[in-house]
C-alpha cells in the first residue's frame, strides 16, 4: 500500500508539473512591452539600436499589408524586423546539431498596434530559448544576445 501511494504521487507530481510548465511557458518564452511610441518611431529606433549593437536590418516586413494584400481583412499595423548578427549565427550554426535552429532565423522584433491604440513590441525570450537548447546555444543566445535584445528595445 505504501509503495502504490508512493508511485501514484510521484505519476501526479509529474502529471501535474508537466500541465503547470504547458500553460506558463508560450507566456515565458514570447514578451510584450508597451512603447511611448508610434509603429513608425518604434521600427526606428529598434533598428537603430540593432544597428548600434552591430546587427544587420535583414528586412522589415508589413504583415499587415501582406495579409489583407493575399486575401485577409484589414489589420491594425504589425511590422516584423528582421535582424542578423553574423558572428552569433555563424557560431551557432557552425555545429550541425545546431542547424536545426536556423527556422528560429533571422531574430524578429514584432512592432504591432492594439485595438486599445497602443504601440507594443513582441519578442522571443533569447535566454530562455538559449537555456532550452543548452550548449552553444545557450553561450550565444542566452548571453550576449539576450542583453543586445533588451539595448534593441530600451525605449
Amino acid at each position: 500500500m505504501k509503495v502504490a501511494t508512493i508511485i501514484i504521487g510521484f505519476i501526479l507530481g509529474v502529471v501535474i508539473t508537466g500541465i503547470t510548465v504547458w500553460l506558463i511557458m508560450p507566456g515565458m518564452m514570447l514578451t510584450e512591452r508597451q512603447s511611448p511610441y508610434s509603429v513608425d518611431e518604434t521600427v526606428e529606433k529598434i533598428t537603430a539600436n540593432a544597428k548600434a549593437e552591430g546587427w544587420v536590418i535583414s528586412s522589415i516586413q508589413s504583415l499587415h499589408q501582406s495579409v489583407k494584400k493575399h486575401g485577409g481583412g484589414d489589420l491594425s499595423p504589425v511590422i516584423l524586423i528582421n535582424l542578423c548578427q553574423a558572428n552569433h549565427a555563424y557560431n551557432i550554426l557552425k555545429e550541425d546539431d545546431n542547424k536545426v535552429i536556423s527556422v528560429m532565423m533571422p531574430c524578429t522584433i514584432s512592432v504591432y498596434q492594439k485595438s486599445d491604440g497602443h504601440v507594443y513590441v513582441g519578442t522571443m525570450n533569447a535566454r530562455l530559448l538559449g537555456t532550452m537548447f543548452g550548449g552553444t546555444v545557450a553561450e550565444v543566445m542566452g548571453g550576449t544576445v539576450a542583453a543586445q535584445q533588451k539595448k534593441f528595445i530600451a525605449f
